[in-house]
């Protein structure tokens, strides 16, 4: 397809959907917006956009596509600043928000100009952030949400998903209420229970000093997404307060409930309580790309003699094999120590996998 894209947000979401376009229609232009003029110049020198934007008013008036991928709030007062803009007549315009009910709602001022809005959330991400993070895999079999404004024909949403190939994701379009529900149970949820996992070792902290470093392997892993970024996920919080507060609620009769049995001995219902959380997480699709971003991560059992990283590092690059981190979880004199690798994918996770097992005597998992 050839047109004019702008893309205002070139975070890691905004880059890679640049890229993606990019990739699918190579002749079209992508011209680039980010209040951080810095990042805006770096998409640039890295080849993201095509070309930078002066400002967002200016490059909106010459749009085919206008992809707003600013966190919410941001998005909301994109919407309001395109009120006054004189947009194309046939201009499509899009956005990446992880909540959708307010933007779907200020949206509707679009609406009144013959503006067409389709809202979109690419169900995936990255533990890292900023355009140099950003790639064009990153959606590759993610869920791609699109939630149409009223009075948006077919054709317009299949001009859009037309625009977005390029990220290989697998389209599904939902009412923006039903999004904001699904989301909350299985990505915004998860957040809030995370964090205040961590906030119970905080607490506990005085009492059992040591308990930072007892907690320091499964306990951080079980809690890992507590380490995104405080500013975003406080703002998704109340931008979907609703459902939470919901399932806040319920999670709490839940625990009022498990208390009671708890407390009471109830052996069956205890053992009920554990069985049907395995049964149900047993059962999810092992490789499909989900709301909140996988961790391909391999553990491997080493001892603690000199060289030994270098080694299992060394077999993996010569195979060609990237890391995205590697950490030790314990390691103390005479003692095997557990050695964490961090893959981009779960193709390089498997590869690795299959080298250490055959290289070395080591127990990988």
């Amino acid at each position: 397809m050839k047109g004019t894209v702008l893309a205002a947000g070139l975070g890691l979401i905004g880059g890679s959907l640049c890229i993606s376009i990019k990739k699918a229609h190579p002749d079209c232009t992508i011209i680039g917006f980010d209040r951080k003029k810095e990042e805006q110049r770096r998409a640039r020198e890295l080849g993201i956009i095509d070309e930078e934007a002066c400002s967002f008013e200016e490059a909106a008036e010459a749009a085919d596509l206008i992809i707003l991928a600013a966190p919410v709030n941001g998005i909301v007062k994109l919407i309001e600043k395109l009120q006054s803009v004189s947009l194309k007549e046939n201009v499509l315009i899009t956005d990446a928000g992880s909540v959708k009910s307010p933007i779907m709602e200020a949206s509707k001022q679009l609406a009144e100009k013959g503006a067409a809005f389709i809202g979109g959330h690419p169900m995936a991400g990255s533990h890292k952030s900023g355009v140099t993070a950003a790639k064009d895999l990153l959606f590759e079999n993610a869920y791609y949400i699109l939630t149409p404004g009223a009075g948006i024909s077919e054709e317009k949403s299949a001009e859009l998903q037309r625009w977005l190939e390029g990220t290989r994701a697998k389209f599904l379009i939902l009412d923006p209420l039903d999004h904001d529900e699904l989301t909350g149970v299985v990505s915004h949820f998860p957040h809030l229970i995370a964090s205040s996992l961590v906030h119970a070792a905080m607490s506990a902290e005085d009492q059992f000093p040591y308990i930072s470093r007892l907690a320091a392997g499964g306990f951080k892993d079980t809690t890992r997404i507590a380490s995104a970024d405080p500013q975003m996920w406080s703002d998704i919080t109340l931008q979907n307060n609703r459902v939470l507060l919901k399932l806040l609620r319920e999670w709490k009769e839940s625990m009022d409930m498990l208390i009671e049995r708890i407390g009471g001995e109830d052996k069956e219902n205890v053992f009920r309580f554990f069985s049907e959380a395995k049964t149900f997480r047993d059962g999810l699709p092992v490789k499909s790309k989900g709301a909140i971003p996988a961790f391909y991560d391999l553990y491997v059992d080493i001892p603690d003699n000199p060289g030994v990283i270098a080694e299992i590092t060394g077999l993996l690059a010569k195979e060609q094999i990237s890391l995205t981190n590697i950490r030790v979880l314990e390691m103390r004199e005479d003692s095997v120590g557990r050695l964490v690798i961090s893959f981009q994918n779960n193709t390089d996770l498997e590869r690795g996998k299959k080298v250490l097992i055959q290289e070395t005597s080591f127990e990988v998992f």
